[in-house]
């Protein structure tokens, strides 16, 4: 579960972008929303085509001169939102023909190495990891909740299989020492039974504590089903995820609503739900051999895409209670 981590080039290195064109085909003219705005890579390729128009999301405040830059140069056919994307529903979209829905979930370079974002373990400052838009830092998470609060982030947010004995030692730490990052990377360190791990040891804490301060869970959810509800039968659904518990619940809200299948197992066959997507792929579209050589983190990224084939009411049941006790863990920072 690696968050993806783009290389220090001059520019930006948008992940999957070709197999991303060929499946939204920007060059027959329509709009698109980018959802994760970032650098603009995606939004750059599908400007090319003149009769295009995007919508671009992004909740890093970091992103709005850069976008101030497309709002000049694409005059009249990209409009930009400093706004997160699970409330992509709240757009006024009217008389617009969208034809596809893009998100791509990782982090740039640039974002893992501003320190004032503190996302890394090589960060030197104070713990931070808001990307924008957040009521709490990875501070106050670490100082305000307890023991087993944090052990639950770190077990179920980053799979780390010595949660409870690194969330016992941060409790006890902070009594009497200031928590900043290189203090929270040594904790982990002395709180693991092995060193010889392939990538470093506070990768999955970080990771956990980067998804609970920015609600990625939540926003992730909500993301699809609002973007589901505005979409159009014929628009198509296009994501990118970067670890397993992302891919998890994307591959899960495509599947579920591409299968016609009874509503109950006590129910007649002949009663069964509607089919609001349609998947084309049945497994993820992940970089070619030629990509990771050129940019080895986005080894882990995969891609999944649905066409939306009809609306359908009260979709999200199924979903939300699949994967309520993800949002019962971001509950936990009503406390902060």
């Amino acid at each position: 579960m690696n968050a993806t981590i783009l290389p220090e080039k001059e520019n930006h290195y948008p992940v999957l972008l070709n197999e991303i064109i060929s499946i939204i085909s920007p060059q027959y003219g329509g709009t698109f929303i980018d959802c994760t705005f970032g650098q603009g890579g995606y939004t750059k390729k599908i400007l090319e085509h003149s009769k295009t128009k995007v919508i671009a999301l992004d909740r890093d405040p970091g992103s709005i001169k850069i976008s101030s830059n497309f709002e000049k140069k694409f005059e009249k056919r990209f409009y930009f939102k400093n706004k997160k994307f699970s409330l992509i529903n709240e757009l006024k979209l009217t008389n617009e023909e969208i034809r596809a829905i893009i998100f791509d979930l990782g982090y740039s370079y640039k974002q893992i190495k501003d320190n004032t974002k503190g996302l890394s373990f090589y960060s030197s400052g104070d713990l931070n990891m808001r990307m924008g838009l957040n009521k709490f830092s990875a501070k106050d998470a670490i100082y305000k909740l307890n023991q087993k609060e944090l052990e639950t982030i770190f077990k179920f947010f980053g799979d780390e299989k010595d949660s409870k004995k690194i969330s016992t030692n941060i409790v006890k730490k902070r009594e009497t020492e200031k928590i900043d990052t290189p203090q929270l990377v040594k904790i982990i360190e002395s709180s693991k039974k092995k060193n010889n791990y392939k990538t470093h040891v506070a990768t999955k804490v970080f990771q956990s504590l980067r998804i609970f301060v920015n609600k990625e869970i939540s926003e992730l959810i909500f993301g699809l089903i609002n973007a589901t509800k505005i979409l159009k039968p014929g628009g198509k659904i296009v994501i990118v995820t970067f670890h397993s518990l992302e891919d998890k619940i994307v591959k899960f809200f495509f599947k579920n609503l591409s299968e016609t299948k009874s509503i109950s197992r006590y129910m007649p066959k002949t009663k069964e739900k509607e089919k609001l997507f349609k998947l084309v792929n049945k497994k993820p579209i992940v970089p070619s051999n030629k990509e990771i050589n050129e940019n080895p983190p986005s080894r882990s990224a995969k891609l999944r895409f649905a066409i939306k084939e009809k609306n359908v009411e009260n979709f999200e049941k199924d979903f939300l209670q699949k994967f309520n006790y993800l949002l019962e863990i971001e509950d936990l920072s009503k406390k902060l």
